[in-house]
């Protein structure tokens, strides 16, 4: 047993051996420690994330505001988590992964604590805005550790197992909200995850802790990236809430300042927004997939309620049971996935997936219009079998193909893609259901499309020889 294994993990390696080789991650058992470390911190930004979504009626019956005004609590958190996530990612680079890292944890954790203390809605709006500050933060370079922490041979396996964390954080956090509300002040809903961040914390010292790097202050163009995120999705959202002409305008403005924030980024070295990753086809691509992939997968899960409780008459307890082969399955293929996608290329993986996905999502489209539970279930279970076999393996590539130094700005892209597409998602379900065809097939054609975009992108990759010994 080497020196380094010897080490509890509340010790400091020495600096020689601090940073995670590249090939060969974490020595046992620091790896471990760090695993259950940043498992908890995942766990904890999941669903301190999403369970506030169930208690959105009682905290706007509590704090006497309309129905319409409380979806900010969710709102606020979303924009501001979409807006900092790549300049954070270059900051991380600068202060130190593992620091960062930390820092944010306990910026979240102390303000989730303060929502116990809210009663006024907009105190609660700002201390939702503090704890999606400190979920930027350890999320933006959270990617990058998990490339630290695992072997290179083994990073989908570590994305697998990451994919299983988030996808259980978030069919707990439903369940765990409901409960909370039905039996407890409302504002528990926002410190039940606290003692995960204690746990993550205390074990914190396993995690990975790359020197960190000496380069100039990239703070305008991290001012600008936020800006622009902020004038995309806000103007997105704004369209969506009954006010179209300032959405596009706030949108068009949002076009133009991406337009000049590539034209400064692709002039400096390790720019804020990534347009040296987005320039590699391998790298840009997956991107694409992932945006498209992560929309066409929220389009679903947001319209079939509709379609399930509004077109169908199923009660709403029946539609939660009826979604539940989404999630499960979900649970069993992400990490199979992520172990496959360590020995097949991740084109092979993520075609098949989407494939599988485009045939579920037609056969959703297609389901008679009083279908049996069973019915429901193999087409859902068929179509998460699909994204399942997509998402870790594409998240492997965009991950193990960055260089090194840019892991974080990777991680950082790879969140983006996935909010903007979850934000994208809930506009497109918004617009189709307004339109009045949101309780038929339109919705689930709409993410079929999707899906074959992001099959064709993942297509595209086959000439790049995405080998995952390259990867």
């Amino acid at each position: 047993m080497t020196a380094m294994e010897q080490q509890g993990p509340f010790t400091h390696a020495p600096n020689t051996q601090r940073v995670a080789d590249d090939h060969s991650g974490l020595p046992k058992p620091r790896r471990i420690w760090a695993i259950v470390a940043i498992s908890f911190g995942t766990a904890l930004l999941v669903i301190d994330g999403a369970i506030a979504n169930v208690a959105l009626p009682t905290i706007a019956r509590e704090l006497d505001v309309s129905e319409a005004a409380v979806t900010n609590v969710v709102t606020i958190y979303q924009l501001v988590l979409v807006m900092l996530l790549l300049p954070f990612s270059s900051l991380g680079d600068r202060l130190g992964h593992r620091k960062l890292y930390q820092a944010g944890q306990t910026m979240f954790m102390v303000a989730s604590a303060a929502c116990f203390f809210a009663d006024d809605f907009v105190i609660l709006l700002v201390l939702r805005a503090l704890q999606a500050i400190g979920a930027a933060m350890a999320l933006s370079v959270s990617a990058a550790m998990l490339r630290q922490i695992y072997p290179a041979n083994r990073l989908g396996t570590g994305m697998g197992i990451n994919s299983v964390i988030v996808a259980s954080s978030a069919a707990l956090a439903p369940t765990l909200g409901g409960y909370i509300v039905g039996s407890l002040p409302w504002q528990i809903v926002f410190v039940a995850a606290a003692p995960m961040a204690i746990i993550s914390l205390l074990l914190g010292r396993s995690l990975p802790d790359p020197e960190p790097r000496d380069q100039p202050s990239k703070w305008r163009s991290g001012v600008l990236s936020a800006v622009t995120m902020l004038l995309l999705v806000g103007g997105i959202q704004l369209g969506t809430h009954d006010a179209l002409a300032w959405g596009i305008a706030t949108f068009a403005l949002g076009v133009m300042a991406l337009v000049l924030l590539i034209r400064r980024e692709r002039r400096r070295d390790a720019p804020v927004f990534p347009v040296d990753l987005l320039a590699k086809p391998v790298l840009g691509l997956s991107a694409l997939a992932n945006f498209c992939s992560f929309i066409a997968a929220g389009a679903l899960m947001l319209a079939l309620p509709f379609r399930l409780e509004i077109g169908m008459g199923y009660e709403p307890q029946t539609v939660g049971l009826l979604l539940l082969p989404f999630p499960l399955t979900m649970l069993i293929v992400s990490p199979l996935a992520g172990w496959a996608s360590d020995r097949i290329a991740a084109t092979k993986l993520g075609v098949t997936g989407m494939s599988i996905a485009i045939v579920g999502l037609l056969f959703l489209a297609t389901m008679p219009e009083q279908p049996s539970p069973f019915g429901i279930s193999w087409r859902l279970s068929l179509t998460a079998l699909g994204f399942g076999l997509f998402f870790s393996p594409n998240s492997r590539l965009l991950i193990g193909r960055a260089p090194r130094d840019r892991a974080a700005a990777a991680g950082g892209l790879l969140s983006t893609s996935r909010l903007f597409g979850q934000t994208m998602a809930a506009v497109i379900v918004g617009i189709v259901l307004a339109s009045g065809m949101g309780l038929g097939p339109a919705p689930l054609y709409i993410s079929c499309a999707l899906a074959v975009v992001a099959a064709l992108a993942s297509l595209a990759r086959f000439s790049q020889r995405d080998n995952p010994a390259n990867a």
